[in-house]
């Protein structure tokens, strides 16, 4: 408020102007570098692994190793675009984790709590019936249930997954029926066949 009183007093005061016009262009520029490294990389929440870079779009890539065997270890996060009602302060994301070169496992986090499994499978593991969505086609799907916070997501989507434009899941919360809505076009592919083995399979 005081930059912009000095700016607004300029004719008053030259010296007081050209002092807060320096001041709002280093705050302009500091708030750029700030937004440019937010859209870059990310902050990794697991102790031992490295901080997130872009995988392009609007994915991010973690990197880390394993202490006692040395195996290593890719993550790939995708957020949703939109947040789900029981949590405005966290989206939905999808997580794809490679070892040694091999997919290991991806998981669906709606960042709140899933409802009740529909069905045990042939394991008697948990399963939960999802809608899923991945460009112009969908397919209704049954996911490992994982302790009431993620779903165990199958290959085939994976593979859809990551050489769609539109990717979204409709999930069952505990506050109903929820959809959450993805955009993983702009992934680097190479990326993703060099860690995990991985390519693009079109429903």
């Amino acid at each position: 408020m005081k930059v912009l009183r000095l700016l607004q007093n300029k004719n008053q005061n030259p010296y007081s102007w050209a002092a807060a016009a320096a001041v709002a262009t280093f705050l302009l520029m500091a708030v750029s570098a700030i937004s440019a490294a937010a859209q870059q990389g990310a902050m990794s929440p697991y102790q031992g692994e490295n901080d997130g870079v872009s995988a392009g779009g609007k994915w991010l890539k973690f990197e880390s190793e394993d202490k006692m065997t040395g195996a290593k270890k890719v993550r790939f996060d995708l957020l949703a675009n939109n947040y789900f009602k029981a949590d405005p302060d966290s989206k939905p994301r999808v997580d794809l984790v490679c070892k040694d070169g091999k997919l290991a496992y991806a998981d669906f986090n709606p960042s709140e709590r899933l409802g009740r499994p529909d069905y045990p499978g042939f394991w008697g593991q948990p399963k939960m019936e999802v809608m899923v969505r991945i460009d112009g086609s969908h397919d209704h799907k049954g996911w490992n249930w994982e302790r009431g916070h993620f779903l165990a997501m199958d290959k085939g989507t994976v593979r859809g997954l990551i050489g769609a434009e539109v990717f979204n899941i409709e999930v069952r919360t505990r506050t109903g029926p929820q959809i959450a809505e993805f955009s993983p076009a702009g992934l680097n592919l190479d990326e993703v066949r060099h860690a995990c083995d991985l390519t693009p399979h079109k429903p």
